[in-house]
Protein backbone atom coordinates (compact mmCIF):
# COMPACT_ATOMS: atom_id res chain seq x y z
CA UNK A 1 0.00 0.00 0.00
CA UNK A 2 2.02 2.82 -1.50
CA UNK A 3 1.35 6.41 -1.41
CA UNK A 4 1.54 6.57 -5.00
CA UNK A 5 -1.31 4.30 -5.17
CA UNK A 6 -3.50 6.65 -3.14
CA UNK A 7 -2.52 9.64 -4.70
CA UNK A 8 -3.15 8.10 -8.47
CA UNK A 9 -6.91 6.48 -7.35
CA UNK A 10 -7.69 10.09 -6.14
CA UNK A 11 -6.40 11.51 -9.39
CA UNK A 12 -8.17 9.34 -11.49
CA UNK A 13 -11.70 9.94 -9.31
CA UNK A 14 -11.44 5.89 -8.77
CA UNK A 15 -12.48 6.10 -5.12
CA UNK A 16 -15.34 3.25 -5.04
CA UNK A 17 -15.29 3.19 -1.03
CA UNK A 18 -17.05 6.65 -1.26
CA UNK A 19 -20.44 6.78 -0.18
CA UNK A 20 -21.89 10.35 -1.30
CA UNK A 21 -24.52 9.51 1.32
CA UNK A 22 -23.80 9.52 4.97
CA UNK A 23 -23.20 5.67 6.44
CA UNK A 24 -26.04 4.12 8.12
CA UNK A 25 -24.15 2.64 10.60
CA UNK A 26 -23.26 6.44 11.96
CA UNK A 27 -26.70 7.73 11.40
CA UNK A 28 -28.05 4.37 13.66
CA UNK A 29 -25.41 4.38 16.30
CA UNK A 30 -24.02 8.08 16.55
CA UNK A 31 -25.90 8.68 19.70
CA UNK A 32 -24.10 5.76 21.56
CA UNK A 33 -21.09 7.65 21.39
CA UNK A 34 -22.65 10.19 24.05
CA UNK A 35 -21.39 13.74 22.71
CA UNK A 36 -22.40 16.90 22.95
CA UNK A 37 -22.34 19.68 20.76
CA UNK A 38 -18.89 21.21 20.26
CA UNK A 39 -17.36 17.81 20.80
CA UNK A 40 -14.36 16.97 18.73
CA UNK A 41 -14.89 13.54 16.58
CA UNK A 42 -11.56 12.18 14.53
CA UNK A 43 -12.15 10.64 11.35
CA UNK A 44 -9.56 8.81 9.93
CA UNK A 45 -8.82 8.55 6.35
CA UNK A 46 -11.64 10.36 5.77
CA UNK A 47 -11.90 10.52 2.16
CA UNK A 48 -14.45 13.31 1.03
CA UNK A 49 -17.32 11.46 2.66
CA UNK A 50 -20.43 13.05 3.18
CA UNK A 51 -20.40 11.65 7.01
CA UNK A 52 -18.08 14.75 7.75
CA UNK A 53 -21.18 16.96 7.22
CA UNK A 54 -23.26 14.78 8.81
CA UNK A 55 -21.06 15.30 11.74
CA UNK A 56 -20.87 18.94 11.37
CA UNK A 57 -24.87 19.57 11.11
CA UNK A 58 -24.82 17.99 14.53
CA UNK A 59 -23.11 20.70 16.07
CA UNK A 60 -19.37 18.56 15.99
CA UNK A 61 -16.18 19.97 15.47
CA UNK A 62 -14.68 17.60 12.66
CA UNK A 63 -11.06 16.77 12.83
CA UNK A 64 -10.09 14.45 10.14
CA UNK A 65 -7.08 13.00 8.54
CA UNK A 66 -6.33 11.49 4.55
CA UNK A 67 -3.51 10.95 2.32
CA UNK A 68 -4.03 13.07 -0.25
CA UNK A 69 -5.06 16.90 -0.22
CA UNK A 70 -7.48 16.10 -2.96
CA UNK A 71 -9.98 14.72 -0.76
CA UNK A 72 -9.74 17.52 1.50
CA UNK A 73 -10.22 19.78 -1.38
CA UNK A 74 -12.84 18.06 -3.06
CA UNK A 75 -14.80 18.08 0.36
CA UNK A 76 -14.58 21.36 1.32
CA UNK A 77 -15.73 23.00 -2.14
CA UNK A 78 -18.43 20.45 -2.68
CA UNK A 79 -19.98 22.17 0.29
CA UNK A 80 -19.21 25.55 -0.84
CA UNK A 81 -16.87 26.29 1.65
CA UNK A 82 -14.18 28.96 2.95
CA UNK A 83 -11.15 27.82 3.68
CA UNK A 84 -7.57 28.19 4.32
CA UNK A 85 -4.49 25.54 3.16
CA UNK A 86 -1.00 25.95 5.39
CA UNK A 87 1.47 23.22 4.31
CA UNK A 88 4.18 22.09 7.03
CA UNK A 89 6.65 19.71 7.60
CA UNK A 90 4.07 17.00 8.11
CA UNK A 91 0.50 17.81 6.84
CA UNK A 92 -1.28 20.15 4.96
CA UNK A 93 -3.64 21.63 6.88
CA UNK A 94 -6.92 22.60 6.16
CA UNK A 95 -9.40 24.68 8.09
CA UNK A 96 -13.00 25.93 7.88
CA UNK A 97 -15.33 26.88 10.57
CA UNK A 98 -16.26 23.78 11.94
CA UNK A 99 -13.23 21.23 10.21
CA UNK A 100 -9.90 20.76 10.29
CA UNK A 101 -9.07 18.56 7.71
CA UNK A 102 -4.98 17.13 7.48
CA UNK A 103 -3.42 15.61 4.05
CA UNK A 104 -1.15 13.18 5.29
CA UNK A 105 0.36 9.69 6.51
CA UNK A 106 -1.78 8.88 9.38
CA UNK A 107 1.12 7.49 10.63
CA UNK A 108 2.91 10.53 10.93
CA UNK A 109 0.44 11.95 13.91
CA UNK A 110 1.42 12.26 17.30
CA UNK A 111 -0.88 12.31 20.10
CA UNK A 112 -0.72 16.55 20.49
CA UNK A 113 -2.32 16.33 17.23
CA UNK A 114 -5.52 14.30 18.79
CA UNK A 115 -6.00 17.12 21.62
CA UNK A 116 -9.59 17.23 22.74
CA UNK A 117 -10.94 14.31 20.55
CA UNK A 118 -14.06 12.92 22.37
CA UNK A 119 -14.11 9.94 19.71
CA UNK A 120 -13.28 8.25 17.12
CA UNK A 121 -15.86 7.22 13.64
CA UNK A 122 -13.54 5.17 11.56
CA UNK A 123 -15.63 4.10 8.40
CA UNK A 124 -12.94 3.81 5.71
CA UNK A 125 -9.69 3.84 7.72
CA UNK A 126 -9.20 -0.08 8.98
CA UNK A 127 -10.54 -1.94 6.13
CA UNK A 128 -8.22 0.04 3.80
CA UNK A 129 -5.28 -1.21 5.20
CA UNK A 130 -3.49 -4.60 4.96
CA UNK A 131 -3.38 -6.76 7.94
CA UNK A 132 0.25 -6.07 9.23
CA UNK A 133 -1.00 -2.20 8.98
CA UNK A 134 -4.16 -2.95 10.45
CA UNK A 135 -2.30 -4.33 13.96
CA UNK A 136 -0.15 -0.88 14.05
CA UNK A 137 -3.32 1.39 13.89
CA UNK A 138 -5.30 -0.71 16.30
CA UNK A 139 -1.90 -0.38 18.23
CA UNK A 140 -1.39 3.79 17.32
CA UNK A 141 -5.29 4.79 17.94
CA UNK A 142 -5.82 2.89 21.60
CA UNK A 143 -1.88 4.19 22.47
CA UNK A 144 -3.00 7.86 21.73
CA UNK A 145 -6.69 7.86 22.70
CA UNK A 146 -8.91 6.85 25.83
CA UNK A 147 -11.93 8.34 23.22
CA UNK A 148 -14.42 5.89 21.87
CA UNK A 149 -15.16 4.82 18.42
CA UNK A 150 -17.55 3.52 16.09
CA UNK A 151 -16.24 1.63 13.89
CA UNK A 152 -18.00 0.09 10.34
CA UNK A 153 -16.04 -2.77 8.98
CA UNK A 154 -17.24 -4.65 5.72
CA UNK A 155 -17.05 -8.36 5.27
CA UNK A 156 -16.89 -10.41 1.87
CA UNK A 157 -15.83 -13.85 0.22
CA UNK A 158 -12.03 -14.18 0.32
CA UNK A 159 -10.04 -14.36 -2.90
CA UNK A 160 -13.52 -12.66 -4.97
CA UNK A 161 -11.75 -9.21 -5.16
CA UNK A 162 -8.63 -7.63 -3.92
CA UNK A 163 -8.59 -4.83 -1.43
CA UNK A 164 -8.87 -1.87 -0.84
CA UNK A 165 -11.62 -2.39 0.97
CA UNK A 166 -10.34 -5.39 2.94
CA UNK A 167 -12.62 -7.54 4.32
CA UNK A 168 -12.27 -7.18 8.32
CA UNK A 169 -13.94 -9.96 10.38
CA UNK A 170 -15.23 -9.75 14.06
CA UNK A 171 -12.79 -12.32 15.08
CA UNK A 172 -10.27 -9.82 13.67
CA UNK A 173 -11.42 -6.75 15.21
CA UNK A 174 -11.89 -8.41 18.96
CA UNK A 175 -8.40 -9.52 18.27
CA UNK A 176 -6.75 -6.05 17.13
CA UNK A 177 -8.35 -4.47 20.46
CA UNK A 178 -8.21 -7.31 22.56
CA UNK A 179 -6.57 -6.52 26.11
CA UNK A 180 -7.12 -2.33 25.71
CA UNK A 181 -10.63 -1.93 24.76
CA UNK A 182 -14.38 -3.67 25.17
CA UNK A 183 -15.78 -4.48 21.56
CA UNK A 184 -19.32 -4.46 21.37
CA UNK A 185 -20.78 -5.74 17.95
CA UNK A 186 -23.64 -3.29 17.13
CA UNK A 187 -25.40 -5.45 13.68
CA UNK A 188 -24.86 -5.86 10.16
CA UNK A 189 -26.30 -5.24 7.04
CA UNK A 190 -26.47 -6.89 3.60
CA UNK A 191 -24.75 -3.53 1.44
CA UNK A 192 -23.98 -5.29 -1.72
CA UNK A 193 -26.69 -3.71 -4.28
CA UNK A 194 -25.77 -0.24 -3.03
CA UNK A 195 -22.07 -0.68 -3.61
CA UNK A 196 -20.13 -0.03 -6.25
CA UNK A 197 -17.84 -2.94 -5.02
CA UNK A 198 -20.69 -5.22 -6.92
CA UNK A 199 -19.43 -4.04 -10.20
CA UNK A 200 -16.05 -6.62 -8.75
CA UNK A 201 -18.25 -9.79 -9.26
CA UNK A 202 -18.65 -9.47 -5.16
CA UNK A 203 -21.03 -12.16 -4.72
CA UNK A 204 -21.78 -11.18 -0.76
CA UNK A 205 -20.73 -7.80 1.25
CA UNK A 206 -22.42 -7.21 4.81
CA UNK A 207 -21.43 -4.17 6.61
CA UNK A 208 -21.10 -4.57 10.07
CA UNK A 209 -21.07 -1.46 13.03
CA UNK A 210 -18.61 -1.85 16.40
CA UNK A 211 -18.55 0.50 19.75
CA UNK A 212 -15.08 -0.23 20.94
CA UNK A 213 -14.37 1.47 24.60
CA UNK A 214 -13.26 1.68 27.83
CA UNK A 215 -9.10 2.06 28.64
CA UNK A 216 -7.44 5.12 28.83
CA UNK A 217 -4.62 5.39 26.41
CA UNK A 218 -0.40 5.12 27.59
CA UNK A 219 2.75 6.04 26.99
CA UNK A 220 5.51 3.75 26.02
CA UNK A 221 6.31 3.40 29.93
CA UNK A 222 2.45 2.23 30.50
CA UNK A 223 1.63 5.72 31.92
CA UNK A 224 -1.69 7.17 31.57
CA UNK A 225 -1.67 10.36 29.38
CA UNK A 226 -4.58 12.85 28.25
CA UNK A 227 -6.51 13.16 25.03
CA UNK A 228 -7.82 16.16 26.35
CA UNK A 229 -5.04 18.17 27.02
CA UNK A 230 -4.91 21.75 24.97
CA UNK A 231 -4.72 21.15 20.86
CA UNK A 232 -1.57 21.71 19.68
CA UNK A 233 -0.34 22.84 16.14
CA UNK A 234 0.21 19.29 14.46
CA UNK A 235 3.51 20.32 12.69
CA UNK A 236 4.93 20.63 16.10
CA UNK A 237 3.93 24.44 16.96
CA UNK A 238 2.65 25.51 19.93
CA UNK A 239 -1.07 26.09 21.04
CA UNK A 240 -3.51 26.66 17.94
CA UNK A 241 -7.17 26.96 18.17
CA UNK A 242 -9.16 24.23 16.85
CA UNK A 243 -11.98 27.21 15.55
CA UNK A 244 -15.29 27.58 17.42
CA UNK A 245 -15.93 25.90 20.61
CA UNK A 246 -19.56 25.16 18.73
CA UNK A 247 -19.69 24.69 14.60
CA UNK A 248 -20.45 28.03 12.72
CA UNK A 249 -23.26 27.84 10.40
CA UNK A 250 -22.01 26.33 7.04
CA UNK A 251 -20.87 28.64 4.57
CA UNK A 252 -22.75 29.09 1.56
CA UNK A 253 -21.97 27.67 -1.56
CA UNK A 254 -19.70 29.54 -3.71
CA UNK A 255 -17.79 30.88 -0.57
CA UNK A 256 -14.43 31.84 -1.69
CA UNK A 257 -11.08 29.94 -0.65
CA UNK A 258 -9.63 32.60 1.46
CA UNK A 259 -6.05 30.61 1.15
CA UNK A 260 -3.87 28.06 -0.43
CA UNK A 261 -2.16 27.78 -3.98
CA UNK A 262 -4.00 28.14 -7.60
CA UNK A 263 -2.57 24.69 -7.89
CA UNK A 264 -5.13 23.82 -4.64
CA UNK A 265 -8.06 25.47 -6.31
CA UNK A 266 -7.18 23.94 -9.69
CA UNK A 267 -8.28 20.69 -9.34
CA UNK A 268 -12.25 20.22 -8.95
CA UNK A 269 -14.56 17.96 -6.63
CA UNK A 270 -12.92 14.97 -7.18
Amino acid sequence: MKTEFWTQCWREGRTPWHEGLPNARLRCHFERLGLRPGDRVFVPLCGKSEDLWWLHERGMQVLGIDLSPLAARAFLQAHGLAFTETRGRRFTVFESPGFRLLAGDFFDLRAADLAGVAAVYDRAALVALPAPMRRRYAECLTRWLAAPILLVSLEYPEGETEGPPFPVREAEVRTLFAGRRRVEHLGEEDVLERSDLRKRGLTRLHEHGYLISGGPPRRADGSVESSRSAHRDPDGGGAAPFGPLRASAPSRPGAPHTGGTPEARGDGGR
